[in-house]
Protein backbone atom coordinates (compact mmCIF):
# COMPACT_ATOMS: atom_id res chain seq x y z
CA UNK A 1 0.00 0.00 0.00
CA UNK A 2 2.56 2.42 1.11
CA UNK A 3 4.38 2.04 -2.07
CA UNK A 4 1.24 3.30 -4.31
CA UNK A 5 1.20 6.10 -1.92
CA UNK A 6 4.70 6.90 -2.15
CA UNK A 7 5.12 8.91 -5.35
CA UNK A 8 1.98 11.14 -4.21
CA UNK A 9 3.42 11.76 -1.07
CA UNK A 10 6.83 12.90 -2.75
CA UNK A 11 4.61 15.52 -4.57
CA UNK A 12 4.79 17.28 -1.21
CA UNK A 13 8.15 18.72 0.52
CA UNK A 14 9.81 16.12 2.95
CA UNK A 15 8.10 18.19 5.69
CA UNK A 16 4.90 18.55 4.47
CA UNK A 17 5.15 15.17 3.61
CA UNK A 18 6.27 14.24 7.09
CA UNK A 19 3.18 16.27 8.95
CA UNK A 20 0.57 14.98 6.77
CA UNK A 21 1.50 11.62 6.82
CA UNK A 22 1.23 11.66 10.68
CA UNK A 23 -1.58 13.52 11.23
CA UNK A 24 -3.71 11.40 8.46
CA UNK A 25 -1.91 8.30 11.16
CA UNK A 26 -3.15 9.66 14.33
CA UNK A 27 -6.68 10.19 12.99
CA UNK A 28 -6.86 6.76 11.55
CA UNK A 29 -5.75 5.47 14.80
CA UNK A 30 -9.06 7.51 16.55
CA UNK A 31 -11.22 5.16 14.55
CA UNK A 32 -12.45 1.94 15.76
CA UNK A 33 -10.78 -1.24 15.59
CA UNK A 34 -7.66 0.20 13.86
CA UNK A 35 -5.32 -0.05 16.66
CA UNK A 36 -6.14 -3.66 16.22
CA UNK A 37 -5.93 -3.79 12.56
CA UNK A 38 -2.64 -1.79 12.53
CA UNK A 39 -1.28 -4.27 15.57
CA UNK A 40 -2.31 -7.17 13.28
CA UNK A 41 -0.49 -5.46 9.83
CA UNK A 42 2.87 -3.87 11.65
CA UNK A 43 3.93 -5.68 14.48
CA UNK A 44 5.54 -8.89 15.84
CA UNK A 45 5.28 -10.13 18.79
CA UNK A 46 7.97 -12.81 19.87
CA UNK A 47 10.19 -13.63 22.82
CA UNK A 48 13.35 -14.52 20.75
CA UNK A 49 13.42 -11.21 19.86
CA UNK A 50 13.54 -9.86 22.95
CA UNK A 51 16.98 -8.06 23.92
CA UNK A 52 18.15 -7.38 27.55
CA UNK A 53 20.60 -4.70 27.38
CA UNK A 54 21.28 -1.32 29.58
CA UNK A 55 19.57 -2.29 32.57
CA UNK A 56 16.34 -2.85 30.26
CA UNK A 57 13.95 -5.16 28.24
CA UNK A 58 13.70 -4.31 24.81
CA UNK A 59 10.53 -5.88 23.20
CA UNK A 60 12.29 -6.43 19.79
CA UNK A 61 15.51 -4.93 18.88
CA UNK A 62 14.17 -1.91 16.10
CA UNK A 63 14.13 1.60 17.29
CA UNK A 64 12.98 4.62 15.77
CA UNK A 65 16.23 7.11 15.44
CA UNK A 66 15.88 10.57 17.33
CA UNK A 67 14.91 13.20 14.25
CA UNK A 68 11.62 11.63 13.55
CA UNK A 69 9.67 12.68 16.79
CA UNK A 70 11.33 15.83 17.85
CA UNK A 71 8.91 16.84 20.38
CA UNK A 72 6.99 13.38 21.44
CA UNK A 73 3.84 14.36 19.95
CA UNK A 74 4.15 11.02 17.82
CA UNK A 75 5.24 8.59 19.82
CA UNK A 76 2.61 6.66 21.26
CA UNK A 77 1.07 6.74 17.16
CA UNK A 78 4.50 5.32 16.38
CA UNK A 79 4.32 2.15 18.56
CA UNK A 80 1.59 0.49 16.91
CA UNK A 81 4.19 0.07 13.94
CA UNK A 82 6.04 -2.66 16.05
CA UNK A 83 9.06 -0.91 17.38
CA UNK A 84 10.91 -1.89 20.59
CA UNK A 85 12.04 1.43 20.89
CA UNK A 86 11.19 4.83 20.30
CA UNK A 87 13.68 7.98 20.57
CA UNK A 88 12.43 11.23 20.82
CA UNK A 89 14.96 15.22 20.00
CA UNK A 90 16.79 15.92 19.27
CA UNK A 91 15.70 18.41 22.23
CA UNK A 92 17.15 21.85 23.76
CA UNK A 93 16.76 23.70 26.70
CA UNK A 94 14.33 26.91 25.53
CA UNK A 95 12.70 25.81 22.15
CA UNK A 96 14.17 27.42 18.63
CA UNK A 97 13.00 27.47 14.82
CA UNK A 98 15.84 25.51 13.68
CA UNK A 99 17.50 26.70 10.20
CA UNK A 100 15.18 28.36 7.41
CA UNK A 101 13.32 25.98 4.80
CA UNK A 102 13.58 23.93 2.41
CA UNK A 103 16.01 22.48 4.79
CA UNK A 104 15.29 18.19 4.20
CA UNK A 105 15.66 17.02 0.95
CA UNK A 106 15.39 13.45 -0.77
CA UNK A 107 17.67 11.91 -2.86
CA UNK A 108 15.77 8.91 -4.47
CA UNK A 109 18.19 7.58 -6.97
CA UNK A 110 20.41 7.04 -3.73
CA UNK A 111 17.60 6.38 -0.91
CA UNK A 112 18.62 8.76 0.69
CA UNK A 113 18.15 12.42 2.73
CA UNK A 114 19.91 15.36 2.95
CA UNK A 115 18.88 17.44 6.19
CA UNK A 116 20.13 20.51 7.85
CA UNK A 117 16.76 20.75 10.58
CA UNK A 118 18.81 23.06 13.47
CA UNK A 119 17.47 21.24 16.10
CA UNK A 120 14.17 22.63 15.51
CA UNK A 121 12.50 21.92 18.36
CA UNK A 122 9.26 23.42 21.56
CA UNK A 123 11.90 22.87 24.14
CA UNK A 124 12.91 20.78 27.15
CA UNK A 125 9.96 22.39 29.49
CA UNK A 126 6.88 21.83 26.70
CA UNK A 127 8.74 18.12 26.39
CA UNK A 128 8.59 17.34 29.86
CA UNK A 129 4.58 18.76 30.26
CA UNK A 130 3.73 16.48 26.96
CA UNK A 131 5.28 13.44 28.59
CA UNK A 132 3.65 14.13 32.37
CA UNK A 133 0.53 14.21 30.15
CA UNK A 134 0.75 11.33 27.65
CA UNK A 135 2.33 8.79 29.64
CA UNK A 136 5.21 6.22 28.92
CA UNK A 137 4.54 4.18 25.75
CA UNK A 138 3.21 0.74 26.48
CA UNK A 139 5.34 -1.91 25.37
CA UNK A 140 8.03 -0.01 24.59
CA UNK A 141 11.55 1.71 25.38
CA UNK A 142 11.61 5.18 25.28
CA UNK A 143 14.46 7.26 24.90
CA UNK A 144 15.32 11.01 24.85
CA UNK A 145 18.01 12.71 22.71
CA UNK A 146 19.67 16.21 23.98
CA UNK A 147 21.36 18.84 22.37
CA UNK A 148 22.31 22.25 22.94
CA UNK A 149 20.65 25.46 21.64
CA UNK A 150 22.33 27.15 18.82
CA UNK A 151 22.62 30.43 20.88
CA UNK A 152 25.05 28.58 23.42
CA UNK A 153 28.63 28.95 23.34
CA UNK A 154 30.35 25.57 23.14
CA UNK A 155 32.00 26.88 26.98
CA UNK A 156 28.17 26.92 28.21
CA UNK A 157 27.14 23.66 26.53
CA UNK A 158 27.07 21.55 29.57
CA UNK A 159 24.53 23.84 31.35
CA UNK A 160 22.44 23.47 27.97
CA UNK A 161 22.44 19.15 28.35
CA UNK A 162 22.30 19.31 32.51
CA UNK A 163 19.12 21.23 31.92
CA UNK A 164 17.76 18.79 29.52
CA UNK A 165 19.14 15.75 31.39
CA UNK A 166 17.33 17.36 34.80
CA UNK A 167 14.03 18.65 33.35
CA UNK A 168 13.47 15.34 31.31
CA UNK A 169 14.79 12.72 33.94
CA UNK A 170 11.76 11.30 35.24
CA UNK A 171 10.57 10.68 31.69
CA UNK A 172 13.39 8.70 29.79
CA UNK A 173 14.57 4.95 30.02
CA UNK A 174 17.72 6.31 28.14
CA UNK A 175 19.22 9.42 27.53
CA UNK A 176 21.66 10.09 24.27
CA UNK A 177 23.79 13.10 24.30
CA UNK A 178 23.42 14.08 20.54
CA UNK A 179 27.09 16.40 19.68
CA UNK A 180 27.25 15.13 16.25
CA UNK A 181 24.95 16.58 14.29
CA UNK A 182 26.63 18.70 11.29
CA UNK A 183 23.86 21.46 11.69
CA UNK A 184 24.08 23.53 14.62
CA UNK A 185 27.73 25.66 14.32
CA UNK A 186 30.96 24.61 16.02
CA UNK A 187 28.42 21.66 17.72
CA UNK A 188 30.29 18.93 16.30
CA UNK A 189 33.89 20.93 18.20
CA UNK A 190 31.93 19.23 21.70
CA UNK A 191 33.41 15.79 20.47
CA UNK A 192 37.03 16.16 20.86
CA UNK A 193 38.84 14.72 24.40
CA UNK A 194 38.75 17.53 26.45
CA UNK A 195 35.45 18.72 26.16
CA UNK A 196 33.65 15.66 25.51
CA UNK A 197 35.30 14.27 28.98
CA UNK A 198 33.85 17.15 30.72
CA UNK A 199 30.36 17.39 29.15
CA UNK A 200 29.98 13.47 30.23
CA UNK A 201 31.83 13.48 33.23
CA UNK A 202 29.18 16.09 34.66
CA UNK A 203 26.26 14.90 33.11
CA UNK A 204 27.31 11.13 35.41
CA UNK A 205 28.30 13.05 38.04
CA UNK A 206 24.70 14.30 38.45
CA UNK A 207 23.33 10.50 37.32
CA UNK A 208 25.45 8.72 39.86
CA UNK A 209 23.69 10.95 42.70
CA UNK A 210 19.89 10.17 41.79
CA UNK A 211 18.33 6.78 43.21
CA UNK A 212 17.85 5.22 40.09
CA UNK A 213 20.60 6.15 37.12
CA UNK A 214 19.62 6.03 33.90
CA UNK A 215 21.73 5.10 30.90
CA UNK A 216 23.69 7.57 28.96
CA UNK A 217 24.35 7.07 25.14
CA UNK A 218 26.64 9.06 22.89
CA UNK A 219 25.92 9.49 19.02
CA UNK A 220 29.02 9.88 17.30
CA UNK A 221 29.44 11.38 13.46
CA UNK A 222 30.63 8.84 10.65
CA UNK A 223 33.38 10.75 9.45
CA UNK A 224 35.49 10.70 12.77
CA UNK A 225 38.79 8.90 11.62
CA UNK A 226 40.49 6.06 13.71
CA UNK A 227 42.61 8.12 16.04
CA UNK A 228 39.34 9.72 17.06
CA UNK A 229 37.41 6.92 17.56
CA UNK A 230 39.92 5.48 19.91
CA UNK A 231 39.60 8.50 21.51
CA UNK A 232 35.57 7.87 21.65
CA UNK A 233 36.79 4.76 23.16
CA UNK A 234 38.57 6.22 25.77
CA UNK A 235 36.38 8.80 26.52
CA UNK A 236 33.30 5.96 27.03
CA UNK A 237 35.60 4.13 29.09
CA UNK A 238 36.63 7.15 31.35
CA UNK A 239 33.00 8.69 32.24
CA UNK A 240 31.94 5.05 32.31
CA UNK A 241 29.18 5.51 29.59
CA UNK A 242 26.47 2.92 29.36
CA UNK A 243 26.39 2.90 25.38
CA UNK A 244 27.22 4.85 21.80
CA UNK A 245 25.18 5.34 18.69
CA UNK A 246 26.95 4.98 15.65
CA UNK A 247 26.44 6.96 13.76
CA UNK A 248 24.98 10.30 13.15
CA UNK A 249 24.24 11.66 9.61
CA UNK A 250 27.84 12.54 7.51
CA UNK A 251 28.86 15.60 5.59
CA UNK A 252 30.57 13.37 2.55
CA UNK A 253 28.92 13.77 -0.36
CA UNK A 254 30.97 11.01 -1.88
CA UNK A 255 29.38 8.07 -4.11
CA UNK A 256 26.54 9.50 -5.23
CA UNK A 257 24.12 8.72 -7.71
CA UNK A 258 22.12 12.09 -7.27
CA UNK A 259 23.83 14.51 -9.94
CA UNK A 260 26.20 16.88 -8.52
CA UNK A 261 24.81 20.03 -9.82
CA UNK A 262 21.68 18.61 -7.54
CA UNK A 263 24.17 18.42 -4.57
CA UNK A 264 25.53 21.61 -4.80
CA UNK A 265 22.09 23.59 -5.09
CA UNK A 266 20.85 21.81 -2.06
CA UNK A 267 24.09 23.08 -0.05
CA UNK A 268 24.72 21.84 3.57
CA UNK A 269 23.52 19.10 5.66
CA UNK A 270 23.80 16.06 7.09
CA UNK A 271 22.93 13.07 4.32
CA UNK A 272 21.25 9.67 5.92
CA UNK A 273 20.29 6.46 4.18
CA UNK A 274 21.88 4.24 1.77
CA UNK A 275 25.09 5.80 1.56
CA UNK A 276 25.89 5.74 4.90
CA UNK A 277 25.30 2.04 5.68
CA UNK A 278 28.79 1.26 5.10
CA UNK A 279 30.66 3.93 7.09
CA UNK A 280 28.07 3.08 10.08
CA UNK A 281 29.28 -0.86 10.44
CA UNK A 282 32.45 0.39 9.67
CA UNK A 283 32.40 2.32 12.64
CA UNK A 284 29.90 -0.38 14.91
CA UNK A 285 32.94 -2.86 14.06
CA UNK A 286 35.75 -0.83 14.75
CA UNK A 287 34.16 -0.17 18.04
CA UNK A 288 33.01 -3.36 19.74
CA UNK A 289 36.54 -4.43 18.73
CA UNK A 290 37.57 -1.88 21.46
CA UNK A 291 34.91 -1.77 23.60
CA UNK A 292 33.83 -3.88 26.46
CA UNK A 293 30.68 -6.34 25.57
CA UNK A 294 28.49 -4.34 28.56
CA UNK A 295 28.99 -1.10 26.39
CA UNK A 296 26.01 -1.03 24.20
CA UNK A 297 25.90 -0.25 20.69
CA UNK A 298 22.95 1.22 18.92
CA UNK A 299 23.70 0.54 14.99
CA UNK A 300 22.15 3.27 12.76
CA UNK A 301 22.55 4.36 8.87
CA UNK A 302 20.73 2.76 6.13
CA UNK A 303 19.34 0.11 7.45
CA UNK A 304 16.06 -1.17 4.90
CA UNK A 305 16.45 -4.80 4.68
CA UNK A 306 16.59 -7.67 7.43
CA UNK A 307 19.93 -8.13 5.70
CA UNK A 308 20.81 -4.54 6.85
CA UNK A 309 20.11 -4.59 9.91
CA UNK A 310 21.55 -8.03 10.97
CA UNK A 311 24.82 -6.91 9.11
CA UNK A 312 24.73 -3.94 12.16
CA UNK A 313 23.94 -6.66 14.56
CA UNK A 314 26.94 -9.10 12.88
CA UNK A 315 29.41 -6.08 13.15
CA UNK A 316 29.05 -5.55 16.97
CA UNK A 317 25.26 -3.78 17.57
CA UNK A 318 23.26 -4.92 20.31
CA UNK A 319 20.26 -2.71 18.48
CA UNK A 320 19.81 -0.89 15.58
CA UNK A 321 17.44 2.36 14.63
CA UNK A 322 16.05 3.31 11.54
CA UNK A 323 14.86 6.72 9.87
CA UNK A 324 15.71 7.09 6.18
CA UNK A 325 14.65 3.74 5.13
CA UNK A 326 11.08 4.49 6.61
CA UNK A 327 11.11 7.18 3.70
CA UNK A 328 11.47 4.70 1.14
CA UNK A 329 10.24 1.07 2.47
CA UNK A 330 7.23 2.56 4.47
CA UNK A 331 6.02 1.18 7.91
CA UNK A 332 5.71 -2.61 6.98
CA UNK A 333 9.57 -2.66 6.79
CA UNK A 334 9.79 -2.61 10.60
CA UNK A 335 8.17 -5.83 10.53
CA UNK A 336 10.04 -7.26 7.52
CA UNK A 337 13.20 -6.79 9.58
CA UNK A 338 12.08 -8.30 12.50
CA UNK A 339 10.71 -11.35 10.78
CA UNK A 340 14.35 -11.67 8.72
CA UNK A 341 16.33 -11.27 12.33
CA UNK A 342 13.84 -13.91 13.84
CA UNK A 343 14.22 -16.31 10.75
CA UNK A 344 18.32 -16.07 11.21
CA UNK A 345 17.86 -16.69 15.07
CA UNK A 346 15.91 -19.65 14.61
CA UNK A 347 18.77 -21.04 12.51
CA UNK A 348 21.39 -20.65 15.05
Amino acid sequence: MYQLIKPILFLFSPEKAHHLTMQAFRFALKMPFMSLIFKQLYQLEDKRLEKKVLGLAFPNPVGLSAGFDKDGKYYQSMTHLGFGFIEIGTITPKGQDGNPSPRLFRLPQDEALINRMGFNNEGADVLAQRLATQGKPKNCILGINIGKNKITPNEDADSDYIYCFETLFAYADYFVVNVSSPNTPDLRALQDKAPLTQLLSALQKINYQKTTPKPILLKIAPDLNESQLIDIVEIIKETKLAGVIATNTTISRADLKTASETIATIGMGGLSGKPVKERSTEVIRFLRKHLDNQVVIMGVGGIQTGADAQAKLDAGADLIQVYSGLVYEGPAMVKRINQTLLKNTSKK
